[in-house]
């Protein structure tokens, strides 16, 4: 039913056979790119350390884009430290050595999903950029906020972040600019049984992808410090 293979960057994809599984609002970016879906996993409280290695890897010029000002770690780490998981969905997307190299945070407006409005912010390491897992995350969250019966969706971005704006266009998403800034806004259709399915069905494969990189990490390493161990003592 699925297609896996491994990229250069040390993950693995999986491609629907059919893509009828996908949103309705993003069909024409799955069109334009390649029938495979990168794994993307909801992340909880244990990940919040990692998001904040994520976050403060970012450099000057990154951080000013994912937050529209120029944070410094005290500031990065205040927004780390308060990230309601309850509340908030944060997606990930962790290579093979667990490093998390993308990540998006979908805030909602309140608690009740039907009448709240959805936030998007999201940041890629530098040394990934341009294999499209900024529109994946995007996709991966219009898909849920539908799931969840959220019916639009804000993008806040300072109006220099072509790529985001890309990202929001590309989706159908109507752009209005305010000088140095602007909000993107997406109306989003209300769920189907198909796209509950593909959101259900990504997680399950997502989650066992991390799992099987968290095992094969332990396995190197273990294998690492038992070589490590067996190396003869060179004599002096």
């Amino acid at each position: 039913m699925f297609d896996t293979m491994t990229t250069d960057g040390g993950h693995t994809e999986v491609g629907f056979l059919s893509k009828a599984l996908a949103t309705n609002v993003t069909m024409d970016a799955l069109r334009r790119s390649p029938d495979l879906m990168v794994p993307i996993r909801s992340l909880g409280e244990n990940h919040r350390a990692r998001i904040g290695e994520h976050l403060l890897s970012l450099s000057a010029q990154d951080r000013y884009f994912r937050f529209g000002f120029s944070a410094n770690d005290d500031q990065v780490q205040s927004y780390v430290d308060g990230l309601n998981f309850d509340r908030d969905e944060i997606f990930g997307i962790y290579n093979r050595s667990l490093k998390l190299i993308a990540m998006a945070h979908l805030a909602y407006s309140s608690g009740e999903r039907l009448s709240a409005s959805s936030e998007f912010g999201v940041s890629v390491l530098e040394h990934v950029r341009g294999r499209g897992y900024g529109g994946r995350l995007f996709e991966r969250a219009v898909m849920h906020a539908r799931n969840e019966g959220v019916t639009t969706m804000y993008v806040h971005v300072l109006s220099e972040n072509i790529a985001m704006l890309k990202i929001a266009r590309r989706a159908g998403a109507s752009v209005v600019r305010d000088g140095a800034e602007s909000e993107a806004h997406l109306s989003l259709p209300p769920a189907t049984f198909q796209t509950q399915m593909a959101e259900v069905i990504e997680e399950h494969l997502a989650q066992a992808n991390y799992h099987f990189k968290v095992q094969t990490k332990q396995f190197w390493d273990t294998f690492g410090r038992m070589q490590m161990a067996w190396s003869p003592i060179k004599e002096e």
